[in-house]
């Protein structure tokens, strides 16, 4: 029997001390330049004054955090279908969440509430950039009860149909919901976190090597007796084989640490069905438990690298309905290290076929002109005009062009190469990506509104350009074949009027 949430019930009574600390740490991010104030001048502070004036914080959040426990209830009204939250400290705020517009539950445990032994339950919804209701401190069991209920994916059934289905089928149900279908391994961890983040790897090492050449010229500007002595000790070999050492320990260093960030927030990775939904639950230190439904979800994208293609992984990232780009990205469910049989499987559950790509839709050749001219053809003029007008002093980097070009011309040709938009009956799928390649697959039912252009001068070449605008982001193309996109824009168009899904 599941709990029941008909009437009001409050957190576990130890949620009094996650209130504290939760409002102690927001006392100290607003109040951390006074307290370093204090830190240096603590010899100078009257010691009983401090004393008395911690104690009066101490007890006043003490107070707060008691008053939000003893104000904060949370029920289930069946009548109005609503999930139902009171809250407050002095003024109450009454929150009532209809729970069909709920898009996502998630159950998470930091390392505090790991140590108490409590959960945190999260309700989101489409309709605002935040948490629509947050309970801090609820029991595992609780939180699974409420979560269950919060996001029933199937309709009630009439007590006939329910007397119908056989022990078998329920064994079945339990069975899938105790066992995942899929768990990531640790090795797949480490995979990911070896093959993936090469941008942020590569930003880190141009960050710290020139903040190192900064510091070395200036210290060296001041120190010319130092040059002097050093200049005639150290060998100019020696150097380049250290300054070589060092970006080898230091790129091995940063792979290391985005495992240990890989493992540390995807451990113990766990996929599940639940009533025709997905469950998923990882983390090491900060435990995150949350609950996908197949019509909730917007935009589905797989993800692989060449050295993830050779190694048999890929990453998935599962977008539901948000408020803005920045919610976007902080509620995208990462899926990392799936194996290919691991991708279709989730993908069965959650279109309930695997996407097939269809009719496939290139980009015209400008495209690329016009990604060259913006990426090398205007840095090249700016550095031109730099050096010749303002700073000639620049030209002597000028043998780092030729690399800078190649590079960049590697990356947009390969951008433009993997730029399709394929357009099956049941699906879109855009493919992007220079390095990781990315297939985002959209139903067109899912679609809030699509935006067609095309400029005066591609009329003649019938080229145009397509943003396709869901509750979970925007995915655009550009530069195609603009008749086959006009064509399908009004299926698309049709599709959705006509459509009866339930998927806000």
């Amino acid at each position: 029997m599941g709990s029941d949430f008909s009437q009001p019930q409050r957190q576990s009574i130890v949620g009094i001390w996650i209130m504290f600390f939760y409002t102690l740490q927001q006392y100290g991010r607003a109040l951390w330049p006074i307290i370093l104030i204090w830190a240096f001048k603590f010899d100078e502070i009257n010691k009983v004054y401090l004393v008395m004036g911690m104690l009066l914080v101490f007890t006043s959040i003490g107070v707060v955090s008691y008053l939000k426990y003893l104000n904060f209830t949370f029920s289930l009204d069946s009548e109005n279908k609503e999930f139902v939250i009171t809250e407050g400290v002095f003024n109450k705020t009454k929150t009532a969440i209809q729970l069909h517009k709920i898009q996502q539950v998630n159950i998470n445990q930091s390392f505090i509430q790991k140590l108490i032994g409590v959960y945190e339950l999260d309700v989101d919804t489409a309709g605002t950039n935040k948490k629509e209701g947050v309970i801090k401190a609820i029991s595992h069991q609780l939180a699974l009860d409420l979560k269950s209920r919060l996001l029933e994916n199937e309709g009630l059934k009439s007590l006939s149909e329910n007397e119908a289905i056989s022990m078998e089928e329920t064994e079945q149900k339990l069975f899938e919901v105790a066992h995942p279908f899929i768990k990531i391994s640790f090795l797949s961890l480490l995979k990911v976190g070896i093959t993936s983040n090469y941008q942020k790897t590569v930003a880190l090492l141009i960050i710290f090597f020139s903040t190192i050449y900064e510091n070395f010229q200036n210290f060296g500007e001041k120190n010319s007796i130092y040059k002097e002595k050093v200049g005639t000790f150290i060998d100019q070999n020696l150097v380049s084989q250290t300054i070589l050492l060092g970006v080898i320990v230091l790129f091995v260093a940063v792979l290391v640490l985005n495992v240990i960030r890989t493992v540390f927030k995807y451990y113990d990775y766990n996929i599940a069905r639940q009533k025709g939904s997905l469950l998923l639950s990882f983390g090491l230190l900060n435990s995150k438990s949350t609950i996908i439904k197949p019509e909730k979800v917007q935009i589905t994208t797989v993800t692989r690298n060449y050295f993830q293609k050779k190694m048999g992984i890929l990453e998935l990232k599962i977008k539901q309905a948000t408020s803005g780009e920045k919610e976007e990205r902080k509620s995208a469910i990462e899926i990392p290290g799936c194996s290919e049989s691991e991708r279709d499987a989730v993908l069965k559950l959650l279109f309930y076929k695997i996407p097939e790509k269809g009719l496939m839709l290139k980009p015209n050749f400008r495209k690329l002109i016009f990604s060259v001219f913006l990426t090398i053809g205007l840095p090249l003029f700016a550095f031109m005009t730099i050096g010749h007008w303002l700073a000639p002093s620049i030209f002597d980097y000028s043998y780092l062009v030729p690399i800078g070009v190649l590079f960049i011309g590697l990356i947009q040709y390969f951008k433009f190469i993997n730029n399709r938009l394929f357009i099956n009956e049941n699906f879109i799928i855009k493919q992007s990506g220079a390095w990781d390649v990315s297939d985002a697959i959209i139903e067109p039912n899912k679609i809030q509104a699509i935006t067609t252009s095309q400029l005066f001068w591609h009329k003649k070449l019938n080229i145009g350009s397509i943003t396709v605008h869901t509750a979970g982001g925007n995915v655009t193309f550009q530069l195609g074949n603009y008749t086959l996109i006009k064509e399908n824009v009004n299926r698309w168009l049709y599709e959705i009027e006509t459509s009866d899904s339930n998927w806000m």
